[in-house]
């Protein structure tokens, strides 16, 4: 499955990751869905995933504390989309 594949499905796709599901949920305005999920991946991928979620849902500190634990650069609000595509590239391939 690509990256745009997963954007497009209108329902969660069977057999994905718990890191694609998050993403899957976060794309698709389930943040609390995917924050769970998230919580429960305790890799720096999930880290990665979590910052994205806080930065979705506008808290920026709490976001750079996930970026930092996932060993990667802050990103903002602007980046969302980008970001959520870059993620979802690696999480998929």
């Amino acid at each position: 499955m690509t990256s745009a594949e997963l954007a497009a499905a209108t329902t969660l796709p069977a057999g994905l990751t718990p890191e694609a599901q998050a993403l899957w949920h976060a794309k698709h305005g389930n943040w609390e869905a995917a924050h769970n999920i998230a919580q429960d991946i305790h890799t720096k991928m999930g880290s990665w995933i979590h910052a994205l979620l806080h930065v979705i849902e506008g808290d920026q500190w709490n976001a750079d504390y996930w970026f930092a634990k996932a060993g990667k650069p802050s990103r903002g609000s602007k980046d969302i989309d980008s970001l959520w595509q870059e993620i979802a590239q690696t999480v998929l391939q």
